[in-house]
């Protein structure tokens, strides 16, 4: 492989056509010039120079090298450039989060990147465990997730707080525990976990979300609320999935005595020294939330 200081040297060299010039402007003595000069011919076994005294001219050799060396050299000193910048409003990143936070933040990042049209937001919905292996993996930037991760790799920080709401059809006013026995649950993926947290700190009578009839499940955070606003059953979801909802009318939140929130954690993987549009993104995210 051609090294690129001789060549740097020799496209130099013929451009100014002085080698003491040349030597200035490289900030280099002449011997080095020359020296740069013959271990490039050495390695290409031709020569690129004509000597004639002081004076000298290329060979053709070196005149197909100079004409290709430059366009390469230039292609070198772009890519040196872009590599270090890091512009904070340009280029991709990747997010992963549970559907109800989803729900709030995508479209304010949208948002963002109308703002900022260099900026692309790469937005995917998915439980935690899914959120934990993409990070390690490095099939993501960022990741939110309500469970702290037990991979090393993975740093978590406390972010937000998302408050869990008891979610009836709307004929419901008052949810006493024989109402919500009569209702049934309405399952989701955090489905168990979520009303586990909610329903425990709330009603004595609650041991196990089992104890309910299962009337229906959905794995589609915007579609959980469909079979409770045609009064099928009850469910228990994040607050930013309950005021996505599109049919508030159809529905009535439900503000137990007992306030249960969710801790929304920020994870991103430890050595990664995040760029410049990361900071963006998270900076955005933390007014949002």
């Amino acid at each position: 492989m051609i090294n690129v200081t001789w060549l740097r040297t020799f496209c130099t060299l013929a451009e100014v056509g002085h080698f003491t010039r040349t030597a200035e402007r490289l900030y280099m003595t002449q011997s080095g010039v020359s020296q740069h000069i013959r271990k490039l011919e050495e390695q290409l076994d031709t020569d690129l120079l004509i000597r004639q005294g002081k004076q000298f001219s290329l060979t053709n050799a070196g005149e197909q090298l100079y004409r290709e060396a430059g366009e390469i050299l230039q292609r070198l000193s772009n890519l040196e450039q872009r590599i270090g910048e890091d512009p904070p409003y340009e280029g991709l990143v990747r997010l992963m989060s549970p559907g109800s936070v989803g729900l709030k933040l995508y479209p304010q990042l949208l948002t963002l990147q109308q703002q900022h049209p260099k900026l692309v937001i790469d937005y995917r919905f998915a439980p935690n465990a899914d959120i934990e292996q993409a990070l390690a993996n490095h099939e993501i930037d960022i990741g939110f997730m309500t469970d702290i991760s037990d991979d090393e790799t993975i740093s978590c920080k406390p972010m937000a707080q998302e408050a869990l709401i008891l979610v009836t059809p709307a004929t419901t006013v008052e949810p006493s525990w024989e109402q919500l026995m009569a209702l049934g649950f309405i399952d989701h993926p955090d489905g168990a976990h979520h009303a586990g947290m909610l329903l425990t700190a709330n009603y004595e009578q609650f041991q196990h979300i089992n104890d309910f009839e299962k009337k229906g499940f959905s794995n589609q955070i915007g579609l959980i609320l469909e079979p409770v606003s045609r009064g099928i059953g009850f469910t228990v979801l994040p607050a930013h999935a309950v005021a996505a909802y599109p049919k508030p009318e159809l529905i009535n939140s439900h503000h137990l005595p007992v306030a249960v929130s969710e801790t929304l954690y920020l994870a991103v993987r430890r050595q990664q020294a995040p760029a410049n549009r990361m900071h963006t993104v998270i900076n955005e995210v933390k007014k949002w939330l």
